[in-house]
This record gives structure tokens, sequence and C-alpha cells, in this order.
């Protein structure tokens, strides 16, 4: 890039006073450090760092008029990089062609809050992303002003220069870019935005991703693509039980593999062992295959600790128990459960079951780490960067300063990669040998030792009056927490994972109680994509199901009788006193919108419509990450084996910033719905993960993945509107739904998953 002016500085040279040639300014500080009299804080402003929209920190013009946009999130296949890129490109007037995208690397405290989970990134960014570049756009009009002596209402930027109306003279970006760096930023109050109908590419399909070429030839660099000169590589043996340690040690055979350098033992954690490494051996080496086989080679006998025992079979027994007892912590009263279910003509009761499962990455885990002279760098692919430099400091005994995080692409996160440990790991490892270590994960290594999705039992018992109306609900959730890896031994679910779908769920029924029997961890709990929402949804929606065959009614029309008329509900009224970290007032759970979504793909897919043999429809709806969606699934079940011609799924999230992308996500959620309605499972047997590849953790292939995918955008609101989530809302109502068409199809009811071989006995 030829002479940057309008440039991002390092945080380094900002603190020396230095950045010749950029803009160098105060950053305005987000409610959260400048409002003491805001008792709570919403959104962005609730997040650590909260948000910035500094142009001088997000966009940087070159002489030759190329803009280069910082991305302070992590891009692991949701196209986030492409769609910031849209709306501060939008807002500058830049001509897309003349955009680039840079990573940002970890660094809050310059970029504001990186945790690129809980469907947050343009939900927090996409107003903040708009001023940075309305801003920039306004010190291009003003710079072009000066330059012609014209007042600034004169001119105007349009498809990269800044045009005079008067005298029909125009100055390139590139031309404009030194005088606009040595302008103030507007004030944020000032700020002219974009009417959203002239928008250029917010709110536009086809306008492709910013990565595509890269990654379809091959030549874009993932966290294990990373190469170091002088780097040595190193992969480790983990105690394959959770909490587990090295008893005895042989190596002299791994010391003979050639190509091995040094073999290191490493501590298993302290619990909560939170985002540590799990200890063990590592073996480092000249190459990984060496490494590899030097792993392969070392004689390790295991004192596996307190989850020796730890079985699927005797832990769903146990969960099953819990929620049998009704000893569970009381979280939802609403009426009198009790004396409805004693007076109601018909009682449904119901147990569901969602197994353990594996984020699994098509990238398992991967970090290079160069921890020398006092400082550390590492290249790794990371979902929350800003907390992978916060543990490297404190493990390394660093000034954070020290430390530096480059974001590369991610193969795939879905939760896994918020947890540092493996960059650990690397650092450790590296500090070790005294030069760059890259250290790999391999896919059993990933299956075996990953922070599993929840296992949960969830026990369901509805009344229901003459007319067959549901007067009454009683559910009980039994599951490991996530608190489990950050308390120790915690037992009862956290209000997080409990607004995930359960306490917000709108009922319109008069009698509504939810308890909360305790579940001990015996591995490794984190979140995954959707987090709690999956065993909620599919136990809700299933259960509604089998309520409308209780009551002889239709399960379209009994699911709209139990979301209700439309209106708006505060969650906290409800019992939800998280609501995704939004402001209540601003995301209110709109019943309208559940409806619509759910009447749109029943209507899609042919509701109603009269069904050959064997194969049946589906329908289920949930309320996740602040959006709205439904889903209908058409299947087929022949011999035991079930196929899914056709999947609708519609979803609210307000305005489409990046439409391409939001169906891309909405049909990545369906094909991992059905991998979890079919065919994904991590069980365990004496404390060990039982699947290892993905010959075992059966993730869809071609025939058990949907034929046909169609995706509603149902849009309720314009672009000053709150905006909800994208990532994760399409995946909770998915396994519902093709649950609910087995039903259908085949008179089976699913209350227990992955169907796998349910349907053959």
């Amino acid at each position: 890039m030829q002479n940057t002016l309008i440039a991002n500085v390092s945080r380094r040279a900002m603190l020396m006073g230095l950045g010749a040639g950029s803009l160098v300014l105060a950053v305005g500080l987000p409610a959260r450090g400048r409002a003491q009299e805001a008792p709570v804080e919403f959104g962005a402003d609730a997040m650590p760092n909260g948000w910035r929209d500094d142009p001088n920190v997000f966009v940087s013009i070159a002489e030759d008029g190329i803009v280069t946009v910082t991305v302070h999130r992590a891009e692991m296949g949701q196209g986030v990089r492409t769609s910031i890129a849209m709306v501060v490109a939008d807002e500058l007037e830049a001509d897309w062609d003349m955009v680039r995208v840079t990573q940002a690397p970890g660094d809050e405290p310059r970029y504001g809050n990186q945790d690129t989970d809980g469907s947050r990134s343009l939900r927090h960014f996409f107003n903040p992303m708009r001023r940075a570049g309305a801003s920039a756009r306004a010190m291009l009009e003003q710079a072009a002003a000066e330059a012609w002596d014209v007042p600034v209402a004169e001119v105007r930027a349009e498809a990269h220069a800044v045009r005079h109306e008067g005298s029909d003279r125009s100055m390139g970006y590139g031309e404009l870019a030194a005088a606009a760096a040595a302008l103030p930023v507007p004030d944020r109050e000032g700020l002219r935005l974009k009417d959203p109908a002239t928008f250029r590419y917010v709110g536009k399909s086809d306008i492709g991703l910013v990565d595509n070429d890269d990654i379809t030839r091959g030549t874009t660099t993932y966290g294990i693509d990373v190469r170091r000169e002088g780097m040595l590589y190193a992969v480790i043996a983990r105690p394959p039980v959770f909490g587990g340690r090295v008893a005895s040690l042989d190596d002299s055979a791994a010391l003979q593999i050639a190509g091995v350098e040094r073999i290191v033992r490493l501590d298993p954690p302290a619990i909560p062992a939170e985002f540590q490494p799990l200890g063990g051996v590592a073996v480092i080496a000249r190459n990984t295959w060496a490494a590899i086989k030097g792993r392969e080679a070392l004689v390790i006998e295991w004192e596996d600790g307190p989850h020796a025992a730890y079985s699927s079979e005797d832990y769903k027994a146990e969960l099953e128990a819990a929620v049998q007892t009704g000893d569970g912590k009381l979280i939802l009263n609403r009426g009198d459960v009790e004396a409805a279910l004693a007076e109601a003509p018909t009682r449904v009761v119901a147990e569901y079951y969602i197994p353990h499962l594996a984020q699994a990455p098509m990238e398992p885990p991967a970090a290079v780490a160069d921890v020398r002279d006092g400082s550390c760098e590492v290249w790794a692919c990371v979902q929350a960067p800003q907390v992978t430099r916060l543990r490297l400091a404190q493990r390394m005994e660093l000034p954070e300063e020290d430390v530096t995080v480059n974001v590369t692409l991610l193969g795939g996160g879905f939760g896994r990669k918020s947890k540092p440990d493996f960059v650990l790991e690397a650092a450790i490892l590296s500090r070790e040998a005294g030069a760059p270590v890259k250290l790999t994960w391999t896919r059993e290594d990933d299956l075996h030792h990953s922070y599993y999705h929840t296992v949960s039992v969830e026990r369901m018992e509805a009344g229901l009056d003459g007319d067959g109306k549901a007067v009454a609900w009683l559910h009980r959730t039994a599951a490991p927490t996530i608190g489990s890896i950050f308390a120790p031994d915690p037992k009862e679910k956290l209000p997080f994972e409990l607004g995930m779908g359960l306490t917000n769920m709108p009922l319109d029924i008069a009698n509504v109680r939810a308890e909360n029997p305790q579940a001990p961890a015996h591995v490794r709990i984190g979140w995954y994509r959707a987090v709690s929402n999956i065993p909620h949804a599919f136990a809700i929606q299933s259960f509604i199901a089998e309520l409308a065959e209780a009551a002889g009614r239709d399960p379209r029309d009994y699911l709209l009788e139990v979301i209700g008329p439309a209106r708006l509900i505060d969650p906290s009224e409800i019992g939800d006193v998280w609501n995704y970290g939004e402001n209540p007032d601003r995301y209110p759970i709109d019943t309208g919108r559940l409806r619509k979504v759910t009447e749109t793909v029943a209507e899609a897919i042919g509701w109603g419509r009269e069904m050959p043999s064997g194969r049946g429809l589906g329908l289920a709806a949930h309320y996740s990450f602040v959006s709205h969606v439904a889903v209908a699934a058409e299947v087929e079940v022949i011999d035991g084996e079930v196929r899914i011609p056709r999947v609708e799924i519609a979803i609210d999230c307000g305005a489409h910033v990046n439409p391409d992308r939001i169906r891309s996500q909405m049909e990545g959620a369906v094909i991992m719905g059905a991998g979890q309605a079919l065919t994904t499972e991590i069980t365990f047997q004496e404390g060990r993960a039982q699947q290892g590849n993905f010959d075992s953790y059966l993730i869809p292939r071609m025939e058990t993945a949907p034929r046909e995918i169609n995706v509603h955008l149902v849009s309720s609101g314009g672009y000053d509107q709150p905006l909800g989530g994208v990532g994760e809302p399409g995946l909770p109502p998915v396994a519902p739904a093709i649950a609910n068409a087995i039903f259908a199809a085949a008179g089976r009811r699913i209350r227990r998953l992955p169907v796998a071989d349910q349907l053959r006995s």
C-alpha cells in the first residue's frame, strides 16, 4: 500500500503521541465508561470495552484511493468481514471495487468489544460502523470544501469522489486523504447519516465475499496455515478423562523418532479449569508428522481422577431421576400449576433427551506462538482475541502491551474457539523451546477434549381443558452448566442459560412453572452455537406438537394458539432477567413476529396438503438472540431411514444488512440442525469420549442433508430499528421440526436425539 493518510496507528504510537500523517483523536467513550449514573447498561454498552466508532480506528485511505476497512470481529464463515466493510463503505460513499479489508489484532481498548459470539457483531456494531464511515465521508467533504474555498454544504461525496455542485469540480478520495487526515472527527451528534433508501451495498444481494477468491484458491491463511521462520511443531497427549493427570511416563521410544526434539510434561489445571490447558505430555518436533509419531510412541499411565466412571447411559438415568422428583430449584412460577394440573381432564407427560455435542469445526484448533525476549506474539484462529491476549499475559507473566494476538481466518468456530486453551499450550511450548512453536490439534484431539455442549433431560407436563387448550405447563430442566468451567462444582443453570428459550418462551398459558434440578458436570461444558436454546427448543416445540395430538388439533393451529395473539412482552415480566443483554424496551418479545414467521414457513411448505405414505410435515418456532425464527420440514421415512426432501426456514431479525449472509447462515443452521436431529452425538464411557473422528461423529453427509432449503427473510422494521442476531437463532427450531415431521410420517415420537437407529427398532 502506498502512503496511508487516514490511517490506523499502533497503540504504542498513540501512547507516544506519534502517528504523523494520521488522525489521532480522542476516542469517544461509550456509556459504560462515562455514565456512572446509569445503573443498567445494555447491548454493546454492557460488553467489556463497549463499542468504538472512530474512523481513525477503522478506516484508512491511501494515495491511490484504496480504502482499507479494519474488521475487529473474527471471521469464521459468517461473512462478518464483508458485512462490516459493506456498512462502512456505504456510509463512506466508497466504490466497492476500491475497498479492502484487514483484520484487527486483539486490542479491545482500541477497537471495542471483540467477543465474536452471541450473534452480536452487526447487532452491536451496525450503527458504530455507520458512524465511522459517515465521519470519514464528512472529513473528505470538509477537506474538499476547504481546497475549493466553498461552503461545505455545496460539496457532496459520491462514488469515491467529492464533487462541487456549483463548479462541477471533483477530487478523488486519494487526493483528499492527506487534507482530511488533518481535520478533527465530526461530533457524533451532528453527523449526517445516509438515508437508507440511498444505500448502495447495505441490504443488497450479490455483494459476494471479500475472502471468496482467496478461500476458493486456497491462498488465504487459517490458523493451521501459519508458518514462522525457525518454527518447531508440537502435538500433545492429553489426559483421556477430564481432571486426569500423568501417573508415569516413558518417553525413551518417542525420543528415538526422527525429528522429535523434546518431550515436555504439562501440569493439569486447577479446577475449575476455565480456559486453561488440560495438561499432559507434549512432543516438540521438526515437523507435525514426527510429533504425531513421537506421541504414538509415548508410554503413559494415566491417573483418571474423579470423573473416571462417567458414563452417558448412567448419567442419562441420573438426569431422568432428577427431573422426576420435583426437588429442583424453582425458577418460574405463574398461576397455580399444581391445581390446574389436578383439575385438567387431560394430562400429558413427556421427557426429552439431548446428548453432548461437539462443535467439530472443520479446522481443528491450531496456533503458532513465539515467546522470546520478554514478548509473546501468537497467530491463531480465535473468536475472542482479547481474552486470548489477557490469558497469555497472565500465563506468560507479561504486560498485555507485550502480547500480540494476530487473528487468522477460522475454519469454523461454533463457540469452540472462544476458549484460548490451545493458544496457551502453544505459548507454553514456545517458551520451553525458545523458538516459535506451532501446535496442532488433530480431529481426534478436538473431539476427545472439547468444551462440549451440555447434555440435558427436559421433563414436560401439561394439563388440557375440555376443549384441548393448554391450561397448565410444568417444565423441569436438568443439565450441567457452563458455569462449571468458572466455579467449583455448580449444579444449577445460570440465568443466561435459562433465558435461552425457557424462561422467555412466550406461552399464552395461565399457569406456568419451571424447575431446575441439580446436575453435576463431568466434562468441560462450553457454549456451542445457540447454546441452551437447543434442548429447550427441542423439548418445548416437540411437546406442543404432542399436545396438539392429544387435543386432536392441527399442530400449526395449536402452535399459534400457544403463542397467542400478537403482543409485545417484556421478557422480565415472564421470568427472563437476561434478554441476551439487550434493553427489553427496545427488544421486547414480539409474538406477532413469531406468528408471522410460523405462518410464512407453513404456507411455503404447503401445510395441510395430502402427503404420500411415509412422508410428513413438521413445524417449530423459536425466539432466540432477539430474533424470531420458524422452520417447516418435510421428511420421508422408509425402512427406518430418514430423508429430508425440503426445509423452509423464516427469520425476522429486523432489517437485513447483508441478505446473502443471512440466507447462508440459515442454510448452514438447517444442515447443522439436521445433524443434531439424525446423527451427531458425543457419548462417554469410563470418562472417555467414544467418538474420535467423522466416521463416528456423523455430521451430515449428502444423503442426510436436506435436498432443498428455502430461506424467507421476514422484515419488520427499518434500519432505524434494533437488529436481531443471525448466526445462532436459525439452529434451535430445526431438530424439533424434523422430529415432528417424523411423527407425521411414521407415527413415532422422537424424544431422544439423535434419531440414529431408533426407527429401525
